[in-house]
């Protein structure tokens, strides 16, 4: 984003001081990041990518997205492409999600499928993978 931002700026959209809204963004995006790990803890479940999972967690954040995490780290993108205020360190967010989606969440959500099966599929029929 930096390299974006510092080689091909184009327009700034997010002046000082608008762009430290950015700052709170960030803040708020790794409190939800925090709330969801608590739940995988509360669960005792892994939090790791791929290693097997003992419990399918619906509280908490897992109420509104299926990936909090993930959602959270978008956040934090968000938040420093604010800070950065320029237009082009936008362009990683979009590319991010698309990564995290292939890369990630399409086999993860496969292996909870698998692990718990109608609990899963009905969990996955009542939250959205991204945000409510």
């Amino acid at each position: 984003m930096s390299a974006f931002h510092l080689g091909f700026p184009i327009a700034r959209l997010f002046p000082a001081p608008y762009n430290y809204a950015g700052v709170v963004i960030m803040a708020l995006a790794l409190a939800l990041i925090l709330w969801a790990a608590l739940h995988f803890r509360r669960a005792r479940t892994a939090i790791v990518p791929f290693r097997p999972v003992s419990a399918l967690v619906t509280t908490g954040p897992y109420k509104y997205t299926r990936n909090p995490m993930y959602v959270g780290m978008t956040g934090i993108l968000l938040g420093v492409a604010i800070c950065l205020g320029s237009v082009t360190p936008f362009i990683v967010l979009p590319a991010f999600t698309a990564l995290i989606r292939e890369r990630f969440i399409l086999a993860e959500e496969a292996l909870m499928e698998e692990a718990f099966g109608a609990a899963y599929l009905d969990y996955k029929a009542r939250v959205p993978r991204w945000l409510s």
